[in-house]
């Protein structure tokens, strides 16, 4: 627990804090900390988009209500950011630009002196354009700062008896797309609505990715046998025919995160927004 204690004391240093609050694993331990560190001195601040799923939208006011943690729903909609629809290479560049801005603007209104965010060092070793927006702003990310991975948040987590020890990763409803391929309102909802048919047929760590009107559904390897057999099948086909999507394929390598960057060039991967 040592690593805990760096946490609280990092935390603590602070004096107050906004943290950007998904409802996810280590957003959920950092404003755990935080909230238990500094009391009324933290509060959560929860992005509401059409990219950000209802049902994790609602785990996170849950989390709120339950500890008594003051929080601010920031209204983000991403389409309207400019090139943000065309789905370039540095999207979440973009998005984190903006959503961060909006945070910071919180955070002043709130009489608060830091924005703190999630990331882990794990994190690190993925293309992942949006930490580049999150340091230009100057968000502190204490779980990097204090040396946790992944791996340490869920021990943590479980030690502090959090119900998101275990929780599926999960990533922005953007994160589905191509790059390239335009992002559209109707096709998030296509997603969404096709990943949440997936989840209560229990199926827990998944992905749907969108190509064009082919859906492509990432699960465990361990989760094949269950998919394949015809009852399961012929559900799955049925419901995602009904969403929009023309054809419903299984990616054999099977979930992963990160998969669309697996498309992006070395010189892809090194652009960024000036």
């Amino acid at each position: 627990m040592d690593k805990l204690k760096s946490l609280q004391e990092y935390i603590s240093s602070l004096g107050s804090v906004a943290v950007a609050f998904s409802g996810g694993v280590d957003s959920t331990l950092l404003l755990k900390v935080s909230h238990d560190v500094l009391g009324g001195k933290a509060i959560a601040v929860t992005a509401s988009s059409l990219s950000f799923p209802e049902r994790e939208l609602n785990e996170a006011k849950s989390f709120c209500e339950k500890n008594g943690i003051k929080q601010v729903i920031c209204p983000s909609e991403e389409l309207e950011i400019e090139g943000f629809r065309h789905n370039p290479v540095n999207r979440c560049y973009l998005c984190k630009k903006e959503l961060f801005t909006k945070i910071l603007d919180i955070a002043h209104e709130n009489n608060i002196s830091h924005v703190i965010e999630g990331s882990n060092l794990d994190d690190l070793g993925d293309y992942r354009p949006g930490l580049q927006a999150i340091d230009e702003l100057g968000i502190l990310s204490p779980l990097r700062h204090c040396g946790l991975t992944k791996s340490d948040v869920r021990e943590i987590s479980h030690e502090l008896g959090l119900p998101t020890w275990d929780k599926p990763s999960f990533a922005c409803l953007a994160s589905r797309f191509v790059y390239g391929e335009e992002i559209t309102a109707e096709k998030l909802i296509m997603v969404e609505r096709a990943e949440n048919f997936l989840r209560d047929m229990g199926f827990r760590q998944l992905r749907v990715r969108i190509h064009g009107d082919m859906a492509r559904i990432e699960i465990l390897p361990e989760d094949f046998g269950k998919i394949l057999s015809e009852d399961t099948r012929t559900s799955i086909y049925d419901a995602l025919k009904g969403y929009g999507f023309s054809y419903v394929a299984l990616d054999m390598k099977g979930y992963r995160t990160g998969s669309m960057n697996e498309t992006i060039t070395k010189e892809g991967k090194n652009c960024r927004t000036k």
